[in-house]
């Protein structure tokens, strides 16, 4: 469970104080399928960098599973980072010179445990990549290359996925194999957490934070037929 109490931050540009976020607060309960959207300004990335241990709140509550993450040191923002948050970016951040399977690996590189190779080729396989793990990013389509990330953030096994924008470089038909894959793993029981700006993208999930001028507008569930 997510959850954010009195969350803000503030920081300084020149003498310029600039608050990016507002006393915001809500609760996402496990397995929930979350959007969050807003125009530009709106505290929408600044919030996700929060919830994926990037950033920290000038002040506020944030508690991961009952963990109070907003008070942890740079170690222990870190172990949360690889243990229970897997994030999936607009741009893939892949590196051009590692195949598929390598790319995937590095997450368990970084936390001692390289040597799991079937791990890496069980999460291309939940993307559907199983067949491409030899590829290098050059050789894949954006819809492959994003299905990589994807499987790179599942890596460790975390209960969370932050993504933000995730098809937004994408075409209409990759874009909707990325949603499918992201369906499928809350149907997993795995929680996603996505900052969109597509409204029809947005109305896939199962419930809507909107923000504005660094608060939350509104907070509803969708109804899906």
């Amino acid at each position: 469970m997510i959850e954010v109490s009195g969350l803000s931050k503030s920081y300084k540009t020149g003498n310029i104080e600039v608050i990016a976020l507002r006393e915001v607060s809500f609760k996402i309960e496990s397995g929930e399928y979350i959007s969050i959207m807003g125009p530009s300004g709106s505290g929408k990335s600044t919030l996700m960098n929060i919830l994926g241990c990037i950033d920290t709140p000038t002040s506020g509550s944030y508690r991961l599973d009952g963990q109070e993450v907003s008070t942890l040191d740079d170690e222990g923002l870190a172990t949360i980072r690889n243990q229970k948050v897997g994030f999936v970016f607009q741009i893939f951040n892949l590196l051009p010179r590692l195949t598929a399977l390598a790319n995937v690996e590095l997450p368990l590189i970084y936390s001692g445990a390289y040597r799991k190779r079937g791990l890496v080729l069980e999460a291309l396989q939940r993307v559907g990549l199983a067949g491409r793990a030899k590829h290098k990013p050059a050789e894949l389509s954006g819809g492959e290359q994003q299905r990589v990330a994807i499987a790179r953030a599942l890596i460790n096994k975390p209960p969370v996925i932050l993504a933000d924008e995730p098809t937004g470089n994408l075409d209409s038909a990759s874009a909707g194999e990325i949603l499918s894959i992201f369906r499928k793993l809350n149907e997993d029981g795995i929680t996603v957490v996505m900052v969109t700006h597509e409204v029809d993208i947005a109305a896939q999930c199962e419930r809507i934070i909107r923000m504005r001028d660094g608060a939350i507008a509104s907070d509803e569930v969708v109804t899906h037929e």
